[in-house]
């Protein structure tokens, strides 16, 4: 038997790598680019506002993923977030910024949508919490490379060589993934018992239909809200270690440059961890006899009573305390996740996950946004300490509405 489904895996954490590379650049450079651009925290704020805001059009980008197809599809999307990401070199002020970082979000919100697209196409059901952690591993690593590709830049050029390293990337990504990815059914290297395989593990009321997904309809099933508001509460901690970590080390604890290139991809590091961590959780439950849908939803609890030591980050006084922390939060929301991530191609027909997955982005993304507001417009006069109680206890939240709201299919 062949194993194409583990390669077609292995070529998108290259995707998610880059992606979250690209996207983590500019976090990382926040302390240069905002002193050299005199930009405030304020209108630091707006910008990873504007990459929000963009990223929460991923509705459209799951849509296009539905109707045009992955492979054409995600090449496109790929190939428009790494020109974006180029464009930074040109960036001067922070309206320059915001547009470019609104573009990059639209560009970008097509990556979780077509990684469960992908998941639900080229994996049978008891491997797609597997899958799914393996490709949210890209996420966490494209974040652990910032900090020395930035510092490296940095020193050897400017802050903007990082850009244009990181879309460069990119764009060599796409021309592999048009020459290797295909549907099992066209690839032309799979083996007919690995088709089977994949065919047989596919749960038959998620089939796909001849339809085009409804948004609408999608909307009134309460399955999407069950997954859309605890990414909701879950994902503003994201928000917080990609783009406003360094600058806490920064202005808190008073690391330079160097400092940040050495310890600030440590949290993302643990953040990997816990992407293997949270589906290896539900499928020892599932092995169990615990039902697939409640194994997740127990590995999304657990995720988030560890994400409660989050709440101490702002109240210790040792820089590495600090840091031991965020790694805890990193962890724990990676475990939680990628579990509720997964979840959307557990509930939804193959042909609605990528639209499904993205308005449940749509919501986690809102939440970034809001967070990214309150804490750019607060955090100069009330601190850091509140914003990581609440970041410590919006997950027990999550789990609430996640026991509550979703169904299990018939």
């Amino acid at each position: 038997m062949t194993r194409i489904r583990w390669t077609i895996i292995a070529l998108f954490v290259g995707a998610m790598v880059l992606n979250y590379l690209a996207r983590s650049v500019l976090g990382v450079a926040a302390p240069v680019v905002l002193e050299e651009q005199g930009i405030t925290s304020e209108q630091y704020g707006w910008i990873t506002g504007a990459f929000q805001l963009g990223i929460m059009l991923q509705p459209l980008a799951g849509y296009f993923l539905d109707s045009v197809g992955l492979r054409v599809g995600f090449a496109i999307c790929a190939a428009a977030w790494s020109l974006i990401t180029m464009a930074h070199v040109f960036a001067s002020g922070w309206l320059s910024f915001a547009a470019l970082r609104g573009l990059l979000g639209l560009a970008e919100g097509s990556a979780q949508p077509a990684g469960q697209k992908l998941v639900a196409t080229w994996f049978p059901a008891r491997e797609r919490g597997t899958a799914g952690g393996i490709y949210n591993i890209g996420a966490s690593f494209g974040a652990v490379l910032a900090p020395p590709l930035v510092a490296w830049a940095v020193l050897a050029y400017s802050w903007r060589a990082a850009f244009v390293v990181a879309g460069g990337f990119g764009l060599l990504w796409v021309m592999l993934w048009l020459f290797w990815y295909q549907s099992p059914d066209r690839h032309r290297h799979i083996a007919e018992n690995e088709r089977e395989l994949i065919a047989s593990g596919q749960e038959a009321h998620l089939a796909a239909t001849e339809r085009r997904p409804s948004i609408l309809q999608i909307l009134r099933r309460r399955n999407l809200w069950g997954i859309a508001l605890p990414r909701l509460l879950a994902d503003p901690v994201w928000g917080m270690l990609s783009f406003w970590m360094p600058l806490y080390l920064a202005r808190v604890h008073r690391f330079d440059l160097t400092q940040i290139a050495i310890f600030a991809w440590l949290p993302f590091l643990a953040a990997d961890l816990g992407c293997l961590f949270g589906p290896a959780v539900a499928s020892a439950l599932n092995r169990r006899g615990v039902d697939l849908v409640d194994a997740r939803r127990f590995s999304f609890t657990l995720g988030a009573v560890m994400m409660t030591g989050m709440a101490f980050v702002g109240m210790v006084s040792s820089p590495y305390v600090a840091i031991a922390l965020l790694c805890l939060g990193g962890f724990a929301h990676q475990t939680l996740s990628v579990t509720v991530i997964t979840m959307a191609s557990d509930l939804f027909r193959r042909n609605e996950v990528a639209t499904a997955a993205s308005l449940a982005g749509l919501a986690a993304n809102l939440g970034v946004l809001i967070f990214s507001l309150l804490l750019g417009g607060l955090v100069d006069r009330v601190g850091y300490e509140p914003f990581f109680i609440v970041l410590g206890l919006l997950d027990l939240f999550g789990a609430a509405l996640l026991w509550t709201l979703v169904r299990k299919p018939a």
